[in-house]
Order: C-alpha cells, then structure tokens, then sequence
C-alpha cells in the first residue's frame, strides 16, 4: 500500500495518504496497466545489485514526489511466487488438500500480509520516532517501510520456498551433520539478505541518522548460527 507522510495533526496530509492508498488498490486488478517486466527486473536485482534497486526509489521520490511503488505490479508476482512456490513446498512435503490450503493461507494472510504490516508499522515508527532529526521535515512513509519489508522478503522466500526445496528430501531431511549445515545456512543466509537490503532501503534516505542499527541483528544471527553446530557435535 502506499501510504505516505502521515502525520496525525495535519488533515490533508491524511487526505493525501488515503487519496494514494485508494489509488493503488484501484490498480491492483488492472494488470494491462502494470509493468510486470519491470517488476521482475527489480526481483532478479534483489539478488545481484539490491543497491541499484535502492537508487530506483531515490529516483521516484524526484519524479513522483514518494518512495513507495505506486505500481502493484510486483506485489502481485510476489503473491504469484508465494503461491507458485508454496505448490512446490507441499509437494515436497506431501501435504494433503486442505494442508496445502491451510499452508497457503499462512504464508499469504500471516507471513506476508500480517507480519508485513506490523514490521512495516514497526519500523515506520522507530525511524520516524527515533531515527530522524526533530527539525527535519520529512517523514518515512509507511508505504516505503512495506515496500522494504517486500524487497527484504523475497530474497529468503525464493531460498527457503524454492531452492532449499531441491535439497530437501536428498539431504535436509536427513539426520547428518550436511543436513544441519546447509538447512542453517539456507537460514542464516535468508536473515543475512533480509537485514542487509531493510539497511539498504533505510540507508538511502539521507534525513535518517544511524540506520546501521537495522544491521544489529546480524551479529546476534552468527552466533546462534554457529552454537547450533556445537549443540550438534
């Protein structure tokens, strides 16, 4: 959604947020309209270059006046990829039917949506409320901070709902010490890319002071990588 510059004593900047977030949702069925190659262009640079991603978004705000996307058009391959590989998974897994719809509406509804929107309000919050400069005036827009929380998630879902998938049944789901290092590392690298591309997207908005802490958590993700290994020898 994009939702921006909300600030609860100024009505019009409400009215604005609102106006935009009505205008995106009235897009989000018009597929003749949205750039899914360009979507998918910014997917395949999440992986190899997510800093030429972040520029994008520098770009946008000088020609649009807002970070966030105002096309859906990767929400919905993101929807695409989480149901496409959410197949595969149970597949994998040999879910029955109603499983595999009951793990499909987990990782749409929960994972992605509810867990999205209460990151993106999270850090939409903690940046506005603590990492930005009392005189600046400009804000993180809520939009941008789910759009971030989308850009850092689509890396560990193509990991861990896709290729993880290859090696599953032939080593992960084994009891061997190649079992546990791979299965973590598909792990370890998942939160690597998801914190590092949150940092990049934060990064790059230059009214924000300290958004390094967003890499704080990697340290901590390390250790308990590698105490996993001495609990299993």
């Amino acid at each position: 959604m994009t939702v921006t510059n909300i600030h609860l004593s100024n009505p019009c900047n409400i009215a604005s947020a609102y106006s935009k977030c009505g205008r995106y949702l009235r897009k989000i069925l018009k597929f003749d309209q949205m750039d899914f190659q360009f979507a998918m262009w910014q997917m395949l640079y999440l992986f190899i270059n997510p800093q030429k991603l972040i520029k994008l978004f520098q770009a946008r705000k000088l020609a649009k006046s807002q970070y966030a996307r105002d096309d859906p058009a990767f929400l919905v391959l993101f929807t695409g990829a989480l149901c496409v590989t959410s197949i595969g998974f149970s597949l994998v897994l040999q879910l029955s039917i109603m499983q595999f719809i009951m793990f499909l509406f987990f990782v749409i509804i929960v994972d992605c949506l509810c867990l999205g929107i209460m990151v993106a309000t999270l850090f939409w919050y903690v940046t506005n409320t603590f990492l930005k400069p009392k005189n600046s005036l400009q804000d993180v827009e809520w939009g941008y901070s789910f759009d971030i929380h989308l850009n850092a998630f689509f890396p560990p879902l193509i990991l861990l709902h896709f290729i993880q998938l290859f090696f599953y049944n032939g080593i992960i789901s084994h009891q061997w010490f190649l079992s546990v290092l791979l299965g973590n590392t598909f792990w370890l690298c998942s939160c690597l890319y998801y914190f590092y591309i949150t940092f990049l997207g934060y990064n790059s908005l230059s009214f924000l002071t300290n958004s390094r802490y967003f890499l704080a958590p990697v340290p901590w993700i390390v250790v308990v990588y590698i105490i996993g290994y001495c609990k299993y020898n």
